[in-house]
């Protein structure tokens, strides 16, 4: 015999409500990872680790930012003083009986230059913090060098570190570059770079590259012809367009796609600048008269 309760209601064998949601069983709060938790004082654990977290990934990355700045400084007290790049770019174009100073870099040039080698250049500190960055990463992991050197650090590495190499040296010219910026406007960072520069088959310096290869001074470049020049700057002898010019044509066509991308061409004017004729000539570095 069942007992029933005194009022009616009471013997329902069943509840209408819902079944619970809750995994925990009916009439039990939601489970907690581990089991409930001991006290209401535990509900506030989660956002203390929380906070506890971003605590330790702020301080780290303040911790990193001030390693960095210590070792800028470092770089910028123990390496040189580039108020002699100017004559140490002079001694050079002398040795390869070159005149200098060379002409103004025409526009064509510099932005099939900056466009391939240092898109970034007209607005960063001497230094890219990007190319930096994946330097570091790649070092730390193993990859392939990503290239990355700013005109300021390649015009370090000609001026200061010609034929060196290893992480003290690419240290350095990262100081020396941030130094060329602080020190030499853009205008004349782009014309000690030009003028020392190799840009293969025995010419050194743009004038001379212009005049051998094509019988034209600087500001008479076409479109084809300053992106062949701007191509040669990674691997001027392998990509010379007389000895190699499979190579060559990659490079320009590599150079005329950079101007696009930084919106200097459009594609239909980088398209008809491939098509046109270089008009190699491949005389003596002097062959091209006064530019007009």
């Amino acid at each position: 015999m069942t007992t029933q309760g005194w009022w009616p209601w009471e013997s329902a064998p069943t509840s209408p409500l819902p079944a619970d949601p809750y995994p925990g069983g009916p009439g039990q709060e939601p489970a907690w990872p581990g089991g409930p938790p001991a006290s209401d004082e535990a509900y506030g654990a989660l956002p203390r680790r929380r906070h506890r977290w971003l605590f330790r990934i702020t301080v780290t990355v303040l911790v990193l930012v001030l390693l960095g700045l210590l070792g800028l400084g470092a770089l910028l007290l123990f390496t040189p003083s580039v108020s002699d790049a100017p004559a140490r770019a002079q001694a050079i174009d002398q040795q390869h009986h070159v005149a200098y100073p060379g002409p103004p870099v025409p526009y064509r040039f510099a932005a099939a230059l900056v466009s391939t080698e240092d898109h970034r250049f007209y607005s960063e500190p001497g230094i890219d913090p990007f190319a930096i960055a994946r330097l570091v990463e790649g070092r730390l992991t193993g990859r392939p060098d990503q290239g990355g050197a700013t005109l300021y650090q390649q015009l370090a590495k000609m001026l200061y570190v010609p034929g060196q190499s290893g992480l003290m040296v690419e240290a350095e010219e990262v100081g020396l570059g941030i130094k060329l910026d602080l020190t030499y406007s853009k205008t004349q960072v782009l014309q000690m770079y030009a003028a020392v520069a190799y840009f293969g088959h025995h010419y050194y310096g743009l004038a001379a590259a212009s005049c051998g290869y094509f019988g034209v001074t600087p500001p008479r470049l076409s479109w084809p012809q300053a992106a062949m020049l701007a191509g040669l700057m990674q691997a001027p002898s392998a990509d010379d367009p007389i000895g190699h010019p499979a190579l060559g044509r990659a490079r320009q066509a590599h150079v005329l796609q950079r101007l696009v991308a930084t919106g200097v061409l459009t594609q239909v004017q980088a398209d008809q600048a491939y098509q046109q004729p270089l008009h190699l000539v491949g005389g003596p570095p002097g062959a091209c008269g006064a530019a007009p």
